[in-house]
């Protein structure tokens, strides 16, 4: 009976492990369509539904995220950053930290020959690889059967060559070995960690960025002290955070979280560092996707800010 039993729990475990990977592999990709360039006057207007028909099609894809149209353009104008199909890689990664998109998808569209042409660049915001794809028609043609092709193909491209856009998941431990060979001999101040977060609609049971920020400070050799000891800080790390649910596909939940920390001399006010990120984790439980993307999004912060506070 025992070696049944045993024979039934490694079974078990195979079998939820192999779950377990199949589900990873079949996370969607966050990714973000942005407005597509108009290159003369006779596709004048045909940019935003290109862009807008994307959308509509993404939407229904297995293997895409899409983050919010609305919250694209708000950053976009905010930043002054170029969306017209001629992103560079330091604005894709740019675009990437404010949204938490992992795959731009920009391009433009242009007519020659009477042939109506849709180009799009699918753009890798951690690796900065881009792919493309295109479709050609004639100029009277229905546009929507087009950007159906075109978005299929996208799609194809982001689900067969991830390898190629997305920057592969770092372990904790190595992204803190990193931090430690970028501060090499420098010393970190004496500080204290305090980042107010809050699920949209929930409970705050733990404060995970503010966990994961004070983590990564001790790690890398920095002394962190209680808010009742703030006299002996140099420097006082403070800031929000916040997640909410996204979407759903399926088994799984995809929340949204973004997180703003600043760095202030305790002594002049100083304000000596400001950093935030957005971050979108998919998980079985929305509870468990906002603690993970709120986590992400702080050791980010982290992996950036800590290097501008060191001393040699």
């Amino acid at each position: 009976m025992n070696k049944i039993k045993r024979m039934f729990a490694v079974g078990l475990v195979a079998f939820l492990g192999t779950v377990i990977i199949s589900m990873a592999d079949e996370r969607p990709v966050p990714s973000a369509v942005l407005p597509f360039a108009e290159r003369g006057s006779t596709v004048k207007g045909l940019g935003e539904k290109v862009s807008a028909l994307l959308f509509a099609n993404f939407a229904e894809s297995d293997h895409i995220w899409l983050v919010d149209r609305e919250g694209i353009a708000t950053i976009i104008s905010e930043q002054e950053l170029s969306a017209s199909g001629m992103v560079n890689p330091a604005q894709a990664v740019k675009i990437g930290s404010l949204t938490g998109a992992k795959v731009l998808i920009s391009g433009s569209v242009f007519e020659v020959d009477r042939k109506l042409h849709i180009v799009a660049k699918v753009i890798g915001t951690e690796t900065s690889r881009m792919l493309g794809a295109s479709v050609e028609s004639d100029a009277n043609a229905e546009l929507a059967p087009q950007v159906k092709a075109l978005s299929e193909k996208i799609a194809k491209i982001i689900k067969t060559k991830s390898g190629l856009l997305l920057a592969p998941e770092m372990k904790q431990e190595d992204s803190i070995a990193a931090l430690k060979k970028t501060l090499g001999d420098s010393t970190l101040p004496v500080a204290s960690v305090s980042i107010i977060e809050r699920h949209v609609g929930q409970f705050v049971l733990d404060p995970a960025a503010e966990t994961e920020f004070s983590l990564y400070y001790t790690e890398a050799g920095g002394t962190v002290v209680s808010k009742e000891e703030l006299r002996k800080a140099d420097v006082r790390i403070e800031g929000e955070g916040f997640s909410e649910f996204a979407t759903r596909r399926g088994n799984l939940i995809s929340v949204k979280a973004r997180v703003e920390i600043k760095a202030i001399d305790v002594r002049t006010g100083e304000v000596l560092a400001i950093d935030r990120e957005t971050a979108i984790e998919v998980d079985l439980t929305e509870q468990i996707a906002g603690k993970a993307a709120l986590q992400k999004a702080s050791a980010s912060i982290a992996a950036r800010m800590l290097p501008k506070l060191a001393k040699k």
